[in-house]
């Protein structure tokens, strides 16, 4: 073959690459374009700047845990309230802006989230995390609770039940759970067809080795954010509703930027191998509620109904058309579910 010819073809590639890149480009713009040009509600909402007391808690192993308490001191029962994988206390803020002031609540940030400190690979674990919650219960709530955990704060209460398992009844007068599950996330498809994803969780491994290797690098190029990182949030964390407001999206999307390539690295294990279906017993002897949207990917409504099986006891709310960040997503659906458990275990209680 000749060079000129070799060359040619090498043009034409290159050149039906890049052609490919840009059209992939401006439709991606398109998408954004799209999504931040519908009327925006909650434009002026003050997400991130509520703020109670500051509490700091100092963990067995050294870890500093940063906790608020917000809300009336007097109240007969305190809404302790634990956040998800790669978000922060902040995520629960419909829950805290409409239930402050008439309960006491009690937000933390979970070890290497948020404002907390970071810890060792080694104690980034589920187990772990009950521990934390423990601590925070022990301290921060002088009377009867309710415990509320969204995805990653779902298991940190299912840990606590299965090693204190003494304080639901007594202690802990309710549970609810949003879009969480009770084990086997290792086989979720995200909605994919199987072929594809079973190579991403083939391929997944190897980005989080070289998220924990070369964290700092990969945080730089997270750093300012993108339409990438917003449209993956949009379409994995939200539902269908059109009315999904773009700056809840940017909200959500800071906070999943904020949280650091090694914890997301350190902290997937945990989530993978996680497993308390045998724990969840412990829930019958409290009122239950479980939320999930009946569009979420990465905690499927499967995974909600296995729970539900575990505890028959237990209330199942499947939200139409939402994803996995039901709490930010469709609020007042969550809020009068966390209202009406809470009359539940306040009526307990008397």
């Amino acid at each position: 073959m000749s060079t000129r010819r070799t060359v040619g073809i090498a043009g034409a590639v290159v050149g039906a690459a890049s052609a490919g890149a840009a059209a992939a480009a401006m439709a991606k713009r398109y998408a954004v374009g799209r999504i931040r040009l519908r009327p925006d509600l909650e434009a002026s909402e003050p997400f991130g700047e509520l703020r109670g007391r500051e509490v700091a808690l100092t963990t067995s192993d050294g870890v500093m845990i940063h906790a608020e308490v917000d809300g009336p001191e007097d109240a007969p029962l305190t809404v302790v309230l634990c956040h998800g994988y790669c978000l922060a206390s902040d995520s629960w803020h419909y829950q805290r802006r409409d239930l402050r002031e008439s309960y006491r609540l009690v937000t933390w940030d979970q070890r290497c989230h948020g404002l907390s400190a970071r810890a060792e690979p080694s104690d980034c674990t589920i187990d772990r995390l009950g521990e934390d919650l423990a601590l925070v219960v022990e301290e921060l709530v002088p009377g009867p609770c309710v415990l509320v955990g969204h995805s990653m704060g779902g298991m940190t209460i299912m840990a606590l039940a299965e090693r204190r398992p003494e304080l639901f009844d007594d202690k802990v007068r309710g549970v609810a759970l949003l879009s969480t599950s009770a084990g086997k996330l290792a086989e979720l498809t995200l909605g994919l067809p199987a072929l594809v994803s079973k190579i991403v969780h083939r391929a997944v491994p190897s980005a989080v080795s070289v998220m924990r290797k070369r964290g700092s690098l990969v945080d730089r190029g997270r750093e300012a954010g993108n339409d990438v990182a917003f449209l993956a949030v949009r379409y994995l964390g939200f539902g269908d509703s059109r009315n999904v407001s773009p700056t809840v999206v940017d909200f959500v999307e800071s906070m999943i930027r904020a949280t650091p390539s090694e914890v997301i690295a350190d902290f997937y294990p945990a989530l993978m191998s996680h497993d308390k279906l045998t724990a969840l017993d412990v829930l019958n002897k409290v009122p239950t509620s479980i939320i999930v949207g009946e569009r979420d990917w990465l905690t499927p409504l499967d995974h909600s109904r296995a729970i539900a099986a575990a505890v028959p006891t237990a209330q199942l709310t499947t939200v139409p058309a939402a994803s996995h960040l039901v709490q930010l997503e469709t609020p007042a659906v969550v809020n009068d579910a966390l209202r009406e458990l809470i009359k539940r275990g306040q009526r307990d209680e008397a």
